[in-house]
């Protein structure tokens, strides 16, 4: 039999990555992340937190090992300490999903009313064949950290006036970060009350990146 303290330490240390997730800004800066490093002022204001805030959080990330840093001048980075951090973010959420019913009630409440998706598969399968246009719809610094290959960027608050950058004869796909941003179900709204065929990526730059598929960027 294995010593009872050292177990009681070893499943303690196991608990410090579960404490420093159990906070929903934490996560939304884990979500943030997944799509590549940034600043803490960045961060801050996509997490619409306050500098010292958004600062404390991602220590307490920093010290479960959960997110790394590197310096550039006076600028300090923040990213995800490994993809293994992102596989165990969406295995949090794909938990929640299948076992608190109270998810796709807030789901629906969030994101609004459901738009049509395609697969990765789906996706892959007609941009191959020519017969769609790919776009990404986040911020334009998140599109450069890596995206879809061959996706333009139009960050979603710039489509209404970029529509005549889209080819009529072809179906839009518009993607975000992953399966529940809001972006992209925006963007196909407001693609399709302009006569424009669009779906959009039924999942987004996490799950994609997670699925390894080629990235640019």
């Amino acid at each position: 039999m294995g010593d009872r303290d050292a177990k009681n330490v070893l499943f303690d240390l196991f608990a410090q990555v579960g404490k420093a997730m159990g906070s929903g800004k934490r996560l939304e800066l884990l979500d943030l992340l997944a799509q590549g490093e940034r600043t803490v002022d960045g961060l801050a204001r996509a997490a619409d937190l306050g500098v010292t805030t958004a600062s404390a959080h991602l220590q307490t990330l920093k010290r479960a090992h959960l997110v790394a840093t590197r310096r550039e001048g006076t600028k300090i980075y923040y990213r995800l300490a490994g993809d293994d951090v992102a596989a165990l973010y969406a295995a949090m959420r794909t938990v929640a999903g299948a076992h608190l019913a109270q998810v796709r009630d807030a789901r629906a409440a969030y994101l609004g009313p459901d738009t049509d998706q395609v697969t990765r598969e789906e996706l892959l399968e007609r941009v191959g064949c020519g017969q769609a246009t790919v776009i990404d719809v986040r911020p334009k610094e998140e599109y450069d950290a890596g995206h879809i290959p061959g996706a333009l960027s139009i960050p979603v608050e710039e489509l209404a006036d970029r529509l005549a950058e889209l080819p009529l004869d072809q179906e839009v796909v518009a993607y975000c970060r992953g399966a529940y941003c809001v972006l992209a179900h925006d963007a196909v709204r407001l693609l399709t009350a302009h006569g424009r065929p669009a779906r959009r990526l039924a999942d987004g730059m996490l799950e994609w990146r997670l699925a390894d598929l080629p990235v640019a960027g």
